[in-house]
């Protein structure tokens, strides 16, 4: 069974939230806070797996929160539920190594997926989120992220800048795969080589990568 917690300020959506996952068989809501402090103090409290932090929240936003997370419960895994709304809160939340990043208008499969996929060690975007966060981050000094991101590319073989550029574009590995006619689970091994070559942490950062050659 996989434990969450679920961190909001708003009880309407903490409650569509939990709805949602405990739906599903294999996950249980344990604990649901108000505010980031909260959550580290639930965290501490309860065996906890996946931790659902928005970013906007009283006390202790959701990226302080994020930054604390592994002191309080080094096993739990962040999700970071938002809006997006400000640039440079993306990007401390890319920094900060969440898991994952959803956006708070995602499908209730989608969410599911997420914790899924938290809970077993991967990193969870959908192609919503990236995007969002590609064209966030696209303003600069263009030229000398250009340069940078092309020398990191360099490392890249013809197939996996092909499986790169479909990244950066947002898509899903079903749907990498479908326009690059390889299995889904073809895919996915591609992506890992790419993140380890480029020693990123995630996807997000790949499509930066990508969106700064202008590949």
């Amino acid at each position: 069974m996989i434990r969450v917690l679920v961190a909001d300020d708003e009880p309407l959506i903490r409650a569509g939230i939990r709805l949602i996952l405990t739906s599903a068989d294999d996950i249980d809501v344990v604990a649901e806070a108000a505010d980031g402090r909260e959550a580290l103090e639930l965290a501490r409290a309860h065996v906890v797996d996946v931790v659902l932090l928005d970013i906007q929240m009283p006390v202790m936003d959701g990226l302080t929160a994020l930054a604390e997370l592994p002191r309080v419960a080094p096993g739990a895994r962040a999700l970071i539920l938002t809006t997006f709304g400000e640039r440079e809160n993306v990007l401390r939340a890319i920094t900060a190594g969440g898991a994952g990043f959803l956006l708070k208008d995602t499908a209730p499969g989608e969410l599911i997926q997420a914790v899924r996929a938290a809970a077993s060690g991967h990193a969870f975007l959908s192609p919503a989120a990236t995007r969002h966060i590609v064209d966030s981050l696209a303003a600069g000094p263009a030229v000398a992220r250009g340069e940078a991101a092309r020398r990191r590319l360099a490392a890249l073989s013809a197939r996996e800048r092909e499986v790169l550029e479909l990244l950066g574009e947002g898509l899903s590995n079903a749907d990498v795969g479908a326009r690059l006619h390889m299995s889904e689970g073809t895919v996915k091994t591609y992506v890992s080589r790419i993140l380890a070559k480029l020693e990123c942490e995630n996807r997000v950062q790949a499509a930066l990568l990508a969106r700064d050659a202008a590949l």
